[in-house]
């Protein structure tokens, strides 16, 4: 037997082993790569004038001054004068929240810091925001934009929040001992239950819920590139409501809690390409809204590309959940690498039954695995309420090319409950290498193999081949 038979005839076995088969083929889905083209034909780069307003001559001085009130003189004046960019020139500059305005690109050179102040009072008043998939008003992010266009974050230089476990972050279970108080995700889920307007969902000083970093809210035409960005107090990029958004060239190293990299959040249309990620929690994580709330909302997340990205430490590589209330569809992802004993997983989808959602149309190839510590896809459906709802997630056409891994502890880890899906999970053309245990499929899943190697970490010999025991 040739290697290629040997190759349809191990993807066979596997699959025999790993899933329950439907009898009939499964409808190859209508979205491919290509729409992936028609949508990259529309992402297109906000251009702002060649006007520069530098933030000292707005009074801003370097080296431990407060310089909020001078950047928001210059995004005013920018913004009044038809758009520029902000610039942020080589220095350390303090601040606390900076709230962006339409055709104003706030722009850090090579060798400036804009070091945000670890004070939560200088993020009030509070702002409409998402925490979690839910709406209400909370403390300002620290770069934040709502209902502007044509907006852009800049540069060479640092983002650095100022988040340590000494301020935001003692705000978490995580944080030390002693911290005057805890977020409790209980208060949000309690208001929306008992049907609290929006408007009325005021948290603040109260109720202890980080801001995140860097957060439009009904934007159109985003761009984020080129920066460093350390130490967030909460998630790291997170567009909201947003359409044709670009994030590249980011590098972002943060390990503090819930330090998302990159959270597109009910948006359409998003480029995500050439970034370093390597977080405290999922590297990529695409959102749509938790439970009731999201559902109210009604917004899926959608037409998402990303490519040429590497992510190291986080939770998931890729991640689709798992506030996804709202749905997620059409992502594709190509030519990145993964790598980290501390990346978890390579894709990771995440739901329960209160959660619900349908996560549709993942494209992936051509990306290289080194180590993951769990799996190279998981589908977690028993994710924090688990089977305690009457919502059941969906996760089907899912399709990935030309995969390759070099060490992880198994392929799979599908868990559910029954009537949540699994369908027409592919795998083609890929090499799993270095693979240590068993799958774990404990809920019926439809999941084929084409053309594809696993080969374990310690292989054996048949009895039956030559050199074995006779």
């Amino acid at each position: 037997m040739n290697q290629k038979s040997l190759q349809s005839l191990l993807g066979v076995v596997v699959l025999l082993f790993l899933t329950a088969v439907h009898a009939t083929a499964v409808a190859t889905a209508e979205v491919g790569w290509e729409t992936m083209t028609s949508i990259q034909a529309r992402i297109k780069a906000p251009e702002f004038p060649a006007r520069d307003f530098e933030i000292s001559k707005f009074g801003a001085v370097a080296g431990g001054a407060d310089c909020t009130e001078a950047i928001r003189q210059a995004i005013t004046e920018c913004n009044k004068a038809g758009g520029g960019r902000v610039v942020v020139p080589a220095g350390v500059w303090h601040t606390g929240a900076v709230h962006l305005l339409s055709n104003v690109n706030l722009h850090v050179s090579e060798g400036a810091t804009l070091k945000f102040i670890p004070e939560p009072q200088k993020y009030l008043p509070v702002v409409f925001t998402r925490i979690g998939g839910i709406e209400c008003f909370n403390y300002s992010p620290l770069i934040y934009a709502f209902e502007q266009e044509n907006i852009a974050v800049t540069g060479k230089g640092t983002l650095d929040g100022g988040a340590s476990f000494e301020n935001w972050w003692s705000w978490t279970k995580r944080g030390k001992k002693g911290a005057e108080g805890k977020a409790s995700g209980e208060y949000l889920d309690d208001l929306v239950r008992r049907g609290v307007p929006v408007a009325e969902r005021v948290l603040g000083a109260s109720q202890f819920h980080r801001p995140n970093f860097v957060q439009p809210v009904r934007c159109n035409n985003v761009l984020i590139e080129g920066l460093t960005i350390n130490n967030s107090p909460n998630w790291e990029i997170h567009p909201v409501y947003c359409t044709n958004v670009i994030v590249r060239g980011l590098k972002i190293v943060t390990h503090g809690p819930n330090n998302d990299g990159c959270d597109p959040d009910s948006c359409r249309d998003v480029l995500i390409e050439d970034c370093l990620f390597d977080t405290g929690d999922d590297c990529i994580a695409i959102k749509s809204g938790i439970n009731d709330d999201g559902r109210r909302v009604g917004i899926p997340c959608e037409n998402i590309i990303i490519r040429g990205c590497f992510m190291k430490d986080g939770h998931g590589g890729v991640v689709l959940g798992s506030e996804v209330a709202g749905d997620v569809r059409n992502v594709f992802v190509e030519n990145c690498r993964m790598d980290s004993p501390s990346l978890d997983r390579a894709f990771r989808f995440k739901s329960n039954a209160q959660r619900g959602g349908v996560l549709e149309n993942v494209f992936a190839r051509n990306v290289q695995i080194g180590r993951v510590a769990e799996a190279i896809v998981t589908v977690d459906f028993l994710y924090a309420e688990g089977a305690n709802g009457p919502f059941k997630p969906v996760v089907r056409n899912v399709h990935l090319e030309n995969i390759t891994s070099e060490s992880s502890p198994r392929v799979l880890w599908i868990v559910g409950f029954p009537g949540a899906v699994v369908e027409n999970l592919e795998f083609t053309n890929c090499v799993f290498k270095g693979v240590e245990t068993a799958e774990v499929v404990t809920t019926a899943a439809d999941v084929r193999f084409r053309n594809t190697i696993i080969e374990p970490a310690k292989k054996k010999r048949s009895l039956n081949s030559p050199g074995g025991a006779p």
